[in-house]
């Protein structure tokens, strides 16, 4: 269960720094956004480079980032339902939701996603726009990367689960740290935390 444990930490680190690195992508995306809205006001100057350019950094940020919302909790969930469940039915149920549908979905985005870039590469895919920008594989490169990251963070979060369900009492709390937030935090043998 240590080894669980250490995989893990080691999965969130990398998918963590990643995200990170990513979120830096927000500055050259606002000043392109910044660029072609003052120059459109004011010079009258509508570049296609410049949209499809903000388009690009904009998927690149949204899917180097999606891994590291998943690692931090930060995804969307139906909280409602969720808060009422103990903590092992939470953990099973994110099990179960990672291999029936996270896993599958990022297997079949990882598998047609590799022939989705090798094709626009070997067929030097551009813009449809007459003055878009070229290397169309590059941003689309990004699509089955975005997904292996989040695989590996759904991995991540396997392990973790397992280890809270399955493991020692002294992993339990230390699994449970990235799988529940601080208020809802309960060991299986004990009573939800009130207040």
């Amino acid at each position: 269960m240590d080894t669980l444990i250490k995989v893990s930490d080691a999965l969130n680190r990398f998918v963590i720094a990643v995200g990170k690195l990513a979120a830096w992508l927000a500055i050259p995306l606002m000043l392109v956004i910044i660029f072609d809205v003052v120059s459109r006001r004011f010079f009258v100057l509508g570049s296609t480079k410049l949209q499809e350019l903000e388009w690009h950094l904009h998927a690149v940020l949204f899917l180097l980032c999606f891994a590291f919302a998943y690692v931090k909790d930060s995804h969307v969930r139906i909280e409602l339902l969720r808060e009422r469940f103990s903590g092992r039915t939470r953990a099973w149920i994110e099990i179960f939701g990672m291999v029936f549908f996270l896993a599958p979905y990022c297997y079949i985005i990882l598998y047609f996603g590799y022939d989705f870039v090798l094709r626009s590469y070997l067929s030097h895919e551009v813009s449809s726009a007459l003055t878009g920008l070229t290397h169309r594989w590059i941003i689309k490169a990004f699509v089955p990367l975005g997904f292996a990251l989040l695989a590996l963070a759904g991995l991540s979060s396997i392990l973790r689960n397992l280890v809270y369900l399955f493991g020692p009492e002294r992993l339990r709390e230390r699994a449970s740290l990235h799988l529940f937030a601080t208020s809802e935090m309960e060991m299986p043998d004990k009573p939800p935390v009130t207040s």
